[in-house]
């Protein structure tokens, strides 16, 4: 976006580039809204026009979006909220609607860029239409993919879509990645902070609370991926995705722990050399990319200084004290129905320790058990019905695990 050095921005490319926001008042939509607000400061209100966003539940916040972004279509996936969204914009030019298939119909819409900022298997169907409706998917949301790998792969094949990962590593990935000489590439290797546990012995995690778990030293994130990084399964959960989004076979993936967040992943070639991206831990930085790319612009984000660090660590992760990682790895390995199971009881797991229904360890135990019920590995999945199917059979074996130990 910017040449020969100046502030000079090709305008007929951010002007013309039409943006769909699924989960605008996340952190991930609002870290979208941060950067393009920022682009049209210095632009103009033209710069980026938006199509659509929506939110689960949050019709406060996505009102204030509404009149500060104007969409063409602003969507709240709960209906019983649609009457509060309609009174807060009543008097706007933004067409309304509420329910499942209204952010479907979102998602749907002609637009160059949808950011998938939705958490969890909700994101999944919103993904799939935006994917089969084709252009630039900004992709946030890793468990569409962990969850509906064959599925979401299929449907990468049969459209035109091109899926631009926001998670920092996949993005540092997606950079650093010669995909024209893909026989070259040794390892490609993702960063994890180690969470506000790394230094922690597994006795003393028995007593984590969930303020505890959320409190990220490095990122600014939602609760449920908090919590996930701080159990490593964020990781695990991501070296799946790498493995869908970018074709690579279990061995060729790997994790290090890097408690300063600068590096977010090290690719490997054959001829000995290694490529790291390097950046300030602003998750503004990767959505920026995704939302020019293949140009760059200016972006509201951190800059690093090297020279004010005190140094880089690296150090293997420890997968005796954080099970959830060691989970993760088997079911990549394993394949068929085992991602689907192993995100479905973790998001179950998460939400139950969010709760205090469970403790921070038993997360793991739930998703072990869920990975072991004979009832939950039969079959395969063909198409997203089936994923869903799996999902919801999942969900509650695991959630019949809480409560067992929650007794």
């Amino acid at each position: 976006m910017t040449t020969n050095g100046s502030n000079h921005v090709d305008w007929q490319h951010v002007s013309g580039r039409r943006v769909i926001v699924l989960g605008s008042t996340g952190s991930i939509g609002k870290s979208t809204l941060d950067v393009i607000a920022h682009t049209r400061r210095t632009l103009g209100e033209e710069a980026f026009p938006i199509v659509a966003l929506t939110a689960q539940s949050n019709a406060e916040l996505l009102a204030v979006q509404v009149r500060e972004f104007r969409p063409k279509l602003a969507v709240i996936g709960d209906e019983s909220r649609f009457a509060q969204l309609r009174d807060l914009l009543g008097d706007t030019e933004t067409e309304l609607a509420a329910g499942h298939d209204a952010i479907l119909d979102a998602a749907s819409r002609p637009a160059e860029v949808t950011m998938l900022g939705i958490v969890g298997a909700a994101g999944i169907a919103p993904a799939l239409a935006a994917v089969k409706r084709g252009g630039i998917i900004a992709l946030a949301n890793k468990e569409c993919v962990v969850a509906a790998g064959s599925v979401f792969r299929k449907a990468m094949h049969a459209s035109r879509a091109t899926i631009v990962p926001v998670d920092s590593e996949h993005n540092a990935a997606f950079q650093l990645l010669d995909f024209l000489q893909s026989h070259a590439i040794d390892k490609v290797v993702l960063t994890a902070s180690g969470g506000p546990f790394r230094s922690w012995a597994k006795d003393d995690m028995a007593s984590v609370t969930p303020e505890q778990a959320v409190a990220h030293p490095n990122w600014s994130m939602g609760a449920k991926i908090s919590v996930d990084s701080a159990t490593l399964m964020n990781k695990g959960l991501e070296l799946i995705e790498a493995h869908h989004l970018f074709g690579l076979p279990p061995d060729k993936l790997g994790v290090i722990v890097h408690p300063q967040s600068i590096v977010h992943c090290l690719v490997s070639y054959a001829d000995g050399s290694t490529l790291a991206h390097v950046s300030a831990p602003d998750m503004r930085t990767p959505i920026a990319h995704a939302l020019s790319w293949p140009r760059r612009m200016a972006s509201p984000s951190r800059r690093l200084d090297l020279a004010a660090l005190a140094g880089l660590t690296f150090e293997n992760a420890d997968t005796g004290r954080f099970p959830c990682l060691a989970l993760a790895q088997a079911s990549l390995q394993a394949g068929g129905l085992a991602p689907t199971i192993l995100n479905a009881a973790n998001e179950i797991a998460v939400h139950a320790f969010l709760a205090r229904r469970i403790g921070f360890l038993d997360i793991a135990r739930v998703v072990d058990r869920a990975l072991s019920a004979p009832n939950l590995l039969d079959g395969e999945i063909e198409d997203l019905e089936q994923v869903l199917e799996l999902d919801s059979r999942t969900r509650e074996f695991a959630n019949d695990e809480v409560g067992r130990l929650a007794a």
